[in-house]
């Protein structure tokens, strides 16, 4: 496995007690988060003056270990000024840890359902710029498609000026830009996955692409993707957009808390975008280009028909 790692340039092999030191020994008190694949620690090299994030893979989880052979495949041949940079791993002693640039804001979710600091609109809408700029990255203009397969606000981290950075590559696939889809097992986040996806166990650019658009609805409307009403009916949140745009009230879909401070412009390309992403059928879903062209205002907006009930995905 060391030997297939080295061939990719740039991040480097550090060694355990390199890693133990920058953390305290792995602090509790310098914990950034946990998750199913183990934990992240905040680490500083002080030969480098260097603030980085330190994923510690939990040695009893196989899928991390899955998910950290992907990551270094992967993450390890990508440069995008909006993908978090991998600067190094480590495995060593049974430990599997992976060393990312620290973004010092944390991630999208913190910080869209933050109540006492409210995100601007200026703010959001540059968000969107840039996982949509990571996403064409990765889908049409790197060497092979990337699929990432766990588009989320969780897995979007900001850097000091709320730049977006699309990370944790755990379950990303690499496919040839030739083919169009690959089959694989069942993989992302309920709510954000493509029904389609959930259905054929078939992970493709069109489900990526979903998953965005989901995002993009979460931004603007400061929803959770999965909506209850008022009468407990459980719907999806693009559902629940959809309904508003047939009626012409799009604009209602967004966030209150904005209190109406936002371009109408840009909210109605991002909302507009939002739905053409999760339509229910992949091939009424444009290419990231597509999309990114319309919330760039280099397109005009799509021309969305109605659309029945959709399934919780």
């Amino acid at each position: 496995m060391a030997d297939e790692f080295r061939k990719g340039t740039g991040p480097k092999r550090f060694r355990y007690n390199e890693l133990a030191n920058a953390t305290g020994n792995f602090a509790d008190s310098g914990k950034l988060g946990e998750g199913g694949f183990g934990s992240v620690y905040k680490g500083f090299f002080k030969d480098i003056n260097l603030d980085v994030a330190i994923k510690r893979v939990s040695k009893s989880s196989k899928q991390g270990r899955k998910e950290y052979i992907s990551e270094v495949r992967i993450i390890s041949r990508l440069r995008h000024r909006n993908l978090v940079q991998l600067i190094g791993w480590c495995h060593g002693g049974g430990e599997l840890l992976l060393v990312y640039e620290l973004m010092p804001k944390g991630s999208l979710d913190t910080h869209l359902y933050n109540k006492e600091d409210i995100l601007t609109w200026s703010v959001r809408h540059q968000i969107v710029l840039g996982i949509g700029s990571a996403l064409l990255y990765l889908h049409q203009d790197w060497e092979q498609c990337v699929l990432h397969r766990d588009i989320k606000p969780s897995n979007v981290m900001l850097d000091a000026s709320f730049s977006a950075k699309l990370g944790d590559f755990g379950l990303a696939r690499l496919v040839d830009h030739c083919h169009g889809s690959h089959t694989t097992e069942l993989a992302g986040t309920m709510g954000y996955m493509d029904p389609d996806c959930m259905v054929t166990g078939r992970a493709s650019a069109e489900s990526d692409i979903y998953s965005f658009g989901v995002v993009l609805l979460e931004v603007a409307c400061g929803r959770r993707p999965v909506v209850v009403l008022l009468d407990g009916t459980v719907v999806h949140l693009a559902q629940r957009v959809s309904e508003l745009n047939d009626q012409g009230r799009a604009l209602d879909a967004a966030d209150l808390r904005l209190k109406g401070e936002f371009d109408i412009q840009e909210m109605e390309r991002v909302i507009a975008v939002g739905l053409w992403c999760t339509r229910h059928a992949p091939s009424l879903r444009p290419s990231i280009r597509q999309a990114v062209n319309v919330l760039r205002f280099e397109a005009p907006l799509p021309i969305l028909p109605a659309r029945g009930p959709l399934p919780v995905g």
